[in-house]
């Protein structure tokens, strides 16, 4: 290790009584960063920007004249143009300040995002306090075995699958039909861990159609408008079918089925018939028959009575209170083999990107989902909010990388989510809400021939909120017609010209129901996720951000004062934030930050992420407090006037 120092004077500098820096109330949304290389020191603005030295390593700057330092702390804030002495700035505290800031902005929008109207039933939030983390090595979800959970409508199966998982996953409603797809969740049970998988009400009994909806709570009307009478009612002939094989399909891939019934209900002609399709395909299968609903002991016995002619021994249990789920863990359990961990859990696993794909109803998202998985994963169908949950999917790419992808619920107008009077629609919503927040990048999927609506621009604002990468997928694209070669150019202009605050974002478009140009989605979400990760270099930023001072310089104010730019860091990724320390936020203007940002993305790219960045004004600091820091920091000085600094390298 060897260590270098050197002098520098200059006459326009940041005085140390104008840190710490304080959180700019008016900050805008763009790409956050950060920076691992040396920070660099921006400084005062010049006509001709002076070229600034690069810090290789953690850097101290002394300061001299403690005689000034007390009339210095008094007027610091006055002291707007340069005063002609150095003072000591300490780089590796405003790198700890720029972090602190964009956590600290983070958790500022975190708070402002959460959904105002949670529907969520209290009783069921308790859960997730109730179930702890599990301790066990990190193993991927494809070689945990899996536990199914089948039965006929309404009879808790959602309510188990939330109790066993701990938290809210799947949508808990008193009203049938409302799980449709599968969803998959990770549960453990003291040395074992395994994967839930939560299906839709099987409807083995043959009923009419006018049952059928009502047992699937199934509209024709909402959100149908343009749709045939014919094609609905093929539609809700379909549903039932579509339901069963997607619970088909999860108990087939499972070792252990939970086959659940209704303790207060009673037995059923529907629970004979599921019984007889279990005994007759999966008697290979280790089958658990658990009875819902028991809250009470005593009649638990009672309730469970008339299900032994199932020929399984039953179990009574209660999803709401818990009661039971040990025993039925237990037994689960004893049916399952361990996994081992990876060989070394010390080691870093991959961060496996989160693609949300998003939009209003019916546009094709689940439709693009299937084609890129391969298989019918979600159920497409034109009736309007067929897909309830935020369903996850892994997908490999051609090159190797893995994703998880997101299906989510078609989002509609709050307004119209209101009069229509459905829990279940707006549970939907807030789950997709959710998907959008634990993803990295969304897919918004806009259909080719609709115009974009509002609510499409609400959904573009909340991406962008988010802090999430996006890219807007043009789907049905095969239904414009006359298309030539400027029809893209054309289009893209005119999404461009609409969606505004997603100016950023690439476009793609797609026919995912015969499957043209769907594995573009994933190329560009790649990219776009590569763009939020990414840092720039420390001489980079320097040189990005001298470049917009010395083409345009901020804008003075009527009483004369000018922003001054003294420090720039990148303090964040995922996404891209950069932190500008300031002499006053107030005196950049909103046209001069979405310069900055322009300037940014012209120079350093971050296509298809949005980037933060946050101002800090100097904080006006007490008196008695600015003394003692500044005494502090002058015992340490050197005793001349000029900026020294001190290099270490190793």
């Amino acid at each position: 290790m060897s260590a270098a120092t050197g002098e520098l004077l200059y006459p326009n500098t940041l005085s140390l009584h104008k840190l710490p820096f304080s959180f700019s109330p008016s900050i805008s949304l763009f790409s956050p960063f950060r920076s691992l290389s040396p920070p660099i020191l921006s400084l005062s603005l010049h006509r001709k920007p002076p070229i600034l030295p690069l810090f290789s390593s953690r850097q101290s700057v002394a300061v001299e004249d403690d005689d000034e330092l007390e009339e210095d702390v008094v007027d610091a804030d006055d002291d707007d143009e340069s005063d002609g002495h150095a003072y000591a700035i300490d780089l590796h505290a405003l790198e700890q300040e720029a972090r602190h800031a964009a956590r600290e902005y983070s958790t500022y929008l975190s708070r402002e995002l959460i959904i105002d109207d949670e529907l969520d039933d209290p009783k069921d939030s308790s859960i997730k306090k109730k179930m702890p983390k599990s301790t066990s090595a990190n193993i991927p979800d494809h070689l945990l075995p899996r536990v199914a959970i089948v039965g006929r409508p309404n009879v808790g199966k959602s309510a188990l699958f939330n109790r066993l998982v701990g938290g809210n996953r799947a949508i808990v409603v008193d009203e049938p039909g409302v799980t449709r797809d599968r969803l998959y969740g990770r549960s453990f049970w003291g040395d074992y861990e395994f994967m839930v998988v939560d299906t839709g009400g099987v409807l083995n009994v043959s009923k009419s159609q006018a049952n059928v909806m009502e047992d699937l709570a199934i509209t024709t009307t909402i959100g149908m408008d343009g749709i045939p009478l014919a094609s609905r009612e093929a539609a809700v002939a379909r549903m039932p079918s579509m339901i069963e094989r997607q619970a088909t399909a999860a108990v087939e891939e499972s070792s252990v089925i939970i086959f659940l019934v209704d303790g207060q209900a009673g037995l059923t002609a529907a629970d004979v018939e599921i019984a007889d399709w279990l005994r007759k395909n999966y008697m290979n299968k280790f089958i658990v028959l658990a009875v819902n609903k028991c809250e009470s002991p005593r009649k638990g016995i009672l309730q469970v009575s008339e299900f032994w002619s199932f020929g399984f021994s039953p179990l009574p249990i209660s999803a709401l209170s818990g009661t039971g789920t040990g025993e039925l863990l237990d037994l689960v359990c004893s049916e399952l083999k361990k996994v081992e961990g990876v060989e070394n859990p010390n080691e870093e696993v991959d961060h496996v990107p989160a693609i949300a794909i998003v939009g209003r109803p019916n546009v094709g998202k689940s439709s693009i989902l299937n084609a890129l998985v391969g298989e019918d994963r979600t159920i497409v169908s034109p009736i309007s909010g067929t897909t309830r949950d935020a369903i996850d999917s892994e997908f490999t790419g051609p090159d190797g990388q893995k994703f998880r992808l997101i299906d989510t619920a078609g989002i509609r107008r709050r307004a119209a989510i209101a009069s229509s009077g459905s829990t279940t629609e707006a549970l939907s919503v807030n789950r997709a809400f959710r998907a959008i927040r634990r993803s990295d990048v969304v897919a918004l999927v806009i259909e080719a021939l609709a115009c974009i609506t509002e609510q499409d621009c609400r959904i573009a604002e909340r991406i962008e909120k988010e802090g999430k990468g996006c890219l807007i997928v043009v789907n049905k694209w095969d239904t414009i017609p006359n298309k030539n070669q400027q029809t893209a150019t054309y289009y893209e202009q005119d999404v461009r010209e609409k969606l505004r605050s997603l100016d950023w974002a690439p476009v793609v478009y797609s026919t995912a129901i015969a499957g043209d140009s769907v594995d573009k989605i994933i190329d560009a979400a790649s990219t776009v996720e590569k763009e939020r990760s990414r840092r720039l270099s420390t001489a980079t930023l320097n040189q990005v951000v001298q470049e917009a001072l010395a083409f345009k310089s901020p804008p003075r104010t009527r009483g004369g004062k000018r922003g001054r730019i003294y420090y720039c860091t990148q303090a964040a990724i995922r996404p891209p934030t950069f932190v500008f320390f300031v002499n006053d936020a107030k005196l950049f203007s909103e046209t001069y930050r979405r310069y900055m940002e322009k300037q940014l993305r012209k120079d350093a790219g971050f296509s298809g992420t949005p980037i933060r960045l946050l101002w800090r004004s100097r904080r006006k600091m007490e008196k008695n407090e600015g003394r003692a820091a500044y005494r502090a920091q002058a015992s340490l000085a050197p005793r001349d006037r000029k900026l020294a600094f001190t290099t270490t390298t190793t």
